[in-house]
């Protein structure tokens, strides 16, 4: 089959891992124990949240990534096929058990560890079988859960083929010594942005600033997470504030920006413009706050036209 004989989809460069998650009344300080409850294991990963929120928003989705073979990884693959998500290209593999994150919540924040587990064996040439779903009309979406080498050849194939990249540099990890050319559309949060340029993370230079330093590095846009205050579209020639929408009962921070990423991807595969998917994607990932953990978290197209409308 050619390019040609495939629909516009996104195609989510991704990861899974499974998540061990606990509730604390605060988060513990270094060398603190406190009393959680409330332990329970849930999906997790960017690859798959962000899979999942495309899904729920009505975008057709092909995930390329790899799991354990094991019951964790199974579980992965029922979930990707009850959310209709394509799974052609979602490898089993017996070398390493599925990726798991530690998750500790308390108090509308939370902390998380990550072992990658078998998302470490997605290859390069993995991704290339991923080749004939990156049409013009169609968006790879990367993240960093995976070796940087394949989100980065991932990047560069979907390039090739015209489709719009988007990367999402998370975990983030100094790029200064990567060639960003291929990617249309760069993601971090205020604090990734600074880790990919070697900055402190606390470091105070201005949002604007540190957009424009990332656009040296080759990519053609970037679109800045800014939590509460919405987002902010930094081009060499414009800067655009995407405003925040209003939510009184935020709850849970966790998978906020796995959400931004996939309802920007589906808003641009719908033909919106990007400050227009930019506002709605606001308003997906901010609605993801007011319920609790990842997935459950994430709101169905319906839900999310309803709130727009109410709020318009």
């Amino acid at each position: 089959m050619t390019n040609s004989d495939y629909e516009p989809t996104i195609v989510l460069i991704g990861s899974y891992l499974v998540a061990l998650v606990m509730d604390v009344d605060r988060i513990p300080v270094i060398g603190e124990t406190v009393i959680a409850r409330n332990f329970r294991e849930a999906f997790g990963g960017k690859g798959s949240d962000m899979a999942v929120q495309a899904a729920r928003l009505g975008a057709p989705v092909t995930f390329v990534g790899c799991v354990g073979d094991d019951d964790f990884g199974r579980a992965f693959i029922k979930l990707m096929q009850d959310e209709g998500v394509n799974t052609d290209l979602l490898q089993s593999r017996p070398e390493l058990a599925t990726g798991a994150g530690f998750i500790i919540k308390g108090g509308g924040k939370n902390i998380i560890t990550i072992d990658i587990g078998a998302n470490q064996l997605f290859s390069p040439n993995h991704v290339s079988k991923a080749l004939p779903h990156m049409t013009p009309d169609s968006v790879v979406l990367i993240q960093l859960e995976i070796p940087l080498e394949t989100a980065l050849h991932a990047a560069k194939l979907g390039h090739q083929q015209g489709s719009t990249v988007i990367f999402n540099p998370a975990p983030a990890q100094d790029m200064r010594q990567q060639d960003l050319s291929a990617i249309d559309i760069f993601t971090p949060n205020e604090t990734e942005a600074r880790v990919c340029l070697g900055l402190d993370p606390t470091d105070p230079i201005d949002e604007t600033e540190l957009a424009r330093q990332l656009l040296a590095l080759g990519c053609r846009t970037v679109v800045m997470t800014l939590g509460e205050r919405g987002s902010l579209i930094v081009t060499p020639d414009e800067v655009i504030e995407v405003p925040p929408f209003e939510f009184d009962n935020v709850v849970d921070s966790n998978g906020a920006g796995d959400s931004f990423n996939a309802s920007l991807a589906t808003g641009l595969l719908e033909g919106k413009s990007l400050p227009e998917a930019a506002r709605f994607a606001n308003a997906v990932a901010g609605l993801c706050c007011t319920r609790w953990d990842t997935v459950p978290s994430y709101h169905t197209r319906a839900e999310v036209e309803s709130f727009i409308q109410q709020h318009a």
